[in-house]
């Protein structure tokens, strides 16, 4: 809307010009927003029906698929209604983490207990032993009935029956985003919307699948029971041929399995801690800028026809890569971006991609552009993206992916310990433009005054200071009127060329007497290097060496920085060094996610004790957390990706599945206790009848996220990690679910007494 407002504003202008100006959009982001939404949209269109493909395909009956399909339209329309209801925009997080498959789960339960309910009537009109059993306390529930048919009742005691599972399982989808939203800083900025969202559809669904899955499955599934195996029905038990012996074997060497999959957990978790990490993957804006400073004390000309010959060079080097070049300097009136005489934002506008001749993508465009501005003598470079550069200064003060602050009280042992950090750090494999800051080195006109002459003379500090301030900065030595308005007439040196040290070593300053007497006789004046900046941060003096990261995650360079400085840079007392950037956003959400994710688990822990009252079965299900998380990590390494938040978001949805099929599969084992004794007839017969929804809600969660997980487009590096990390998870979690949950349940909980 800002966006919008600006255009139609700068439109009016334009029609107010003289003829021949015209006003250009240099960097216009509405592309960037267009091309990200575009990005959001096609995922979700193409996850939505594929969604759709594989429940029409699972159930096996079109128009039970399409009762759970209408669920997504219904339950996004209720969280659209939200959002502007709570005032959060849509944007690449709010709107891009959402997975149909996942909002749907608990429609997907209720729908194929219908289904296998109803078949189950019409294939056996005599059996009335349809009774549902409630999941917390295992007693039969007695409902009237009198005022609906047969078949109504049928799919009213089916939707009973699982109520229970797929309630509680949507509330614990709910209660694993709570922790973004106690997030705060940038993360919680750029997550909170997110986690409101799903919510917000989750809370849609759950109220849909209560009353409008029931409702409408009365309404259209009444004749939907079948004879016959339909190719759903071939489909599964084909998979159940295949999982059935796999799971005998299991059941046979539990103490083997269970060593096994204890083992994969520990060594997952060590992968875990050496997979890397980074904030959030970088967003591919499609243009650059190019910071560019030269030697303190450059003079503003210089600077400007450095930019000038640089823009030229880089236009004349890439005709098919870059379409305008822009520098940008100073200060705007409201300074939040200030920058000195010897710094320079010069920002390229590209071409698009398919126009690029010399570079393919943007690594290679990366490299030669490095290679071409190495050439260029008495500049220093970062080669950055414009919203990600004004975002990390934002965050740290620097321009760059990492930033090293040294602590300490003297300049001159500050700036000697920054050369030998950024020594240190030169050559470390993806560490990119190491710089130092430069807090010295700014060349200053000192004029020491003689005391012994001052006093000869009959001269006073204060005088002399008096003539050297109006011979160099000028002094008011009255005004002139012109009408109603008035001007300051300055008195001062002619040129700034004539304020070289030789010419005001020349300065005649005049005694209480009349005597004039050259300033070289009064004073020493010579040109001396000082601090150019102070930096302070709490009130502490500092100096930062930057560094950019390419072909790396931040956190290992980061690792292997300190490693260096720790053993080639010895600090004094009272130094320190303390690392900012990404780096110190990503500590910052991990700390914060170690509180909170720890207290929704505990809460996901009570709402399953609440639910099955027996702390040995909650803990059981509890479970499926930690096994779900391997193939989440396994995903992330085998697709070359470190751990970020946006991955960290993936394995909260991930939990929050998992925990549903768990509930689901244990449900059904309570339910069994009252129809068969045996114990491990009650365990096959359990997973077989909890089959066909297990697989369905982790395939429609799973596959849901393809699209994103493939997406190539703009906004898609921040939604592949996520989707990654659910599609890896959800994987490992089914086959743990169906074969180590039974086995543990076998185990841990005693068969029934005769």
């Amino acid at each position: 809307k800002t966006i919008l407002n600006i255009k139609a504003r700068l439109k009016d202008i334009q029609k107010s010009l003289p003829k021949g100006l015209k006003i250009v959009s240099f960097l216009d982001r509405e592309e960037l927003i267009d091309r990200t939404i575009h990005t959001v949209t096609v995922n979700l269109l193409e996850g939505g029906l594929i969604v759709i493909f594989v429940l029409v395909l699972l159930l096996g009956h079109l128009r039970a698929g399409l009762i759970v399909a209408s669920v997504i339209p219904l339950s996004m329309l209720f969280a659209i209604s939200m959002m502007v209801l709570f005032n959060v925009s849509g944007n690449l997080m709010s709107l891009g983490a959402i997975d149909f498959g996942l909002i749907i789960d608990g429609a997907v339960i209720i729908v194929e207990n219908i289904i296998t309910k109803l078949s189950q009537k019409i294939n056996n009109p005599l059996d009335t032993n349809h009774e549902s059993t409630d999941l917390s306390t295992n007693s039969v529930e007695s409902t009237n009935h009198s005022t609906l048919s047969n078949l109504e009742s049928t799919i009213f005691k089916a939707a009973v029956e699982i109520r229970q599972s797929a309630m509680f399982g949507e509330i614990i989808i709910m209660i694993v985003y709570i922790p973004l939203l106690l997030l705060t800083g940038i993360e919680g900025k750029m997550f909170k919307p997110m986690a409101l969202t799903v919510i917000f559809s989750l809370i849609g669904a759950f109220i849909l699948s209560l009353t409008y899955v029931p409702m409408m499955s009365a309404v259209f599934l009444k004749t939907s029971g079948h004879s016959g195996e339909n190719f759903a029905d071939k489909l599964l038990h084909k998979l159940h041929q295949v999982y059935e012996p796999v799971l005998l074997f299991a059941l046979r060497f539990k103490k083997t399995v269970l060593s096994i999959t204890i083992l994969a957990s520990i060594f997952t978790f060590w992968l875990y801690q050496n997979i890397g990490g980074e904030f959030i993957p970088e967003l591919d804006e499609g243009d650059f800028v190019i910071e560019i400073r030269m030697m303190p004390g450059t003079s503003l000309p210089q600077m400007i026809e450095t930019g000038k010959s640089v823009g030229m060079l880089l236009r004349r080097e890439f005709p098919n890569e870059i379409l305008l070049t822009n520098g940008k300097m100073g200060a705007s009136e409201v300074p939040t971006d200030p920058m000195s005489i010897e710094e320079m934002d010069l920002v390229l506008k590209m071409k698009d991609r398919k126009d690029w001749k010399r570079c393919k993508n943007r690594g290679d465009f990366e490299a030669e552009l490095g290679k071409i501005l190495a050439k260029v003598p008495g500049i220093f470079t970062s080669i950055q993206q414009p919203i990600a550069m004004r975002f990390n200064e934002l965050m740290t003060g620097a321009k760059t992916d990492i930033i090293v602050k040294i602590f300490g009280s003297d300049l001159e042992q500050l700036a000697e310990i920054g050369e030998k950090v950024e020594k240190s750090i030169q050559g470390i494999a993806g560490a990119r433009d190491v710089s130092l800051v430069k807090a010295e080195g700014m060349p200053q006109l000192f004029v020491s005054y003689r005391r012994d002459a001052l006093l000869r003379y009959g001269m006073t500090v204060e005088s002399v200071n008096n003539m050297l301030q109006m011979a160099i900065a000028g002094k008011k030595a009255g005004v002139l009127y012109e009408g109603n308005r008035r001007f300051d007439i300055t008195v001062r040196l002619n040129s700034p060329e004539s304020q070289k040290p030789s010419d005001i070593s020349e300065l005649l300053i005049t005694n209480a007497q009349g005597v004039q007497i050259p300033l070289k006789y009064l004073a020493d004046i010579k040109i001396q290097t000082s601090p150019m900046a102070v930096n302070r941060e709490n009130n502490e003096r500092c100096v930062n060496v930057n560094l950019n990261v390419r072909g790396r995650d931040v956190q290992s360079v980061v690792e292997e920085v300190r490693e260096n400085i720790r053993k080639k840079v010895k600090l004094p007392q009272n130094y320190r060094i303390r690392y900012g950037g990404q780096f110190e956003n990503l500590e910052n959400a991990k700390a914060r996610l170690q509180v909170v994710v720890p207290a929704a688990l505990l809460l996901i822990l009570l709402l399953l004790y609440l639910t099955f009252n027996d702390l040995k079965q909650s803990l059981l299900i509890f479970t499926a957390i930690p096994l779900s998380a391997i193939g989440g990590v396994w995903a992330l390494v085998l697709r070359g990706m470190p751990f970020s938040i946006s991955a960290g978001v993936g394995f909260i949805a991930l939990f929050g599945v998992a925990v549903l099929n768990g509930m689901v599969l244990i449900a059904r084992f309570n339910q069994l206790k009252f129809t068969i004794a045996d114990h491990k007839k009650r365990i096959l017969q359990g997973v077989s009848d909890r089959f066909r929804p297990v697989i369905m809600t982790a395939t429609v969660a799973s596959l849901g996220f393809i699209p994103m997980a493939l997406a190539t487009g703009a906004g898609a590096e921040v939604q592949k990690p996520l989707a990654t990390v659910v599609i890896g998870g959800l994987i490992t979690a089914t086959l743990l679910t169906l074969i180590i949950l039974p086995i543990l349940y076998a185990v841990f909980v005693k068969p029934q007494k005769e």
